[in-house]
């Protein structure tokens, strides 16, 4: 889910867009199992002379678990995007709602990754962002491949600058 051409500025493109990793969603997916594997034990073990009710009543506790436990948390995830263009970098949220926030990457002070050592092994990271305003940097978390994102995010950042990577090491 890219950043939509109508949003965009003259002479504006994509260079990247990423969601959360992937590991946000390991509970959901426990729910999803355990409420599977739950429901089917207590439909099984229910015998024939329990009422009708109580089974679909059990499989509508199931299904709003399944709802509130897996998929709505996933469509969040889904709908969570980040996207880095040549001008500006964007983060858009929301499912009903949908709210977002840009930084136009000329604003941009600081560009710096931490990475825990789950992160480490599962090569993602949060990006923190600060730029040349009173809020609070940007927090992007769990970003899939952070140390490539970062390189790419500090080399545009140099770009808008009108410096390169090599001149600022020296």
């Amino acid at each position: 889910m890219a950043l939509p051409r109508k949003l965009m500025v003259d002479g504006e493109h994509t260079v990247a867009t990423t969601r959360t990793h992937i590991k946000v969603l390991f509970i959901p997916f426990v729910i999803l199992l355990l409420v599977a594997l739950l429901e089917g034990y207590v439909q099984a073990k229910v015998d024939g002379e329990v009422d009708a009710a109580v089974r679909w009543i059990l499989f509508g506790v199931a299904v709003v678990l399944v709802f509130f436990g897996t998929l709505l948390p996933f469509a969040r995830w889904f709908a969570w995007t980040y996207t880095l263009t040549n001008k500006r970098i964007v983060e858009q949220k929301g499912l009903l709602t949908r709210t977002g926030r840009v930084i136009p990457l000329s604003r941009i002070n600081d560009v710096a990754f931490e990475k825990n050592l789950s992160d480490r092994i599962l090569g993602c990271g949060t990006l923190i962002i600060h730029d040349a305003s009173d809020q609070a940097g940007l927090q992007l978390k769990d970003i899939p491949r952070i140390e490539a994102f970062h390189r790419t995010v500090s080399n545009l950042v140099f770009e808008q600058h009108g410096k390169t990577a090599s001149d600022e090491s020296v």
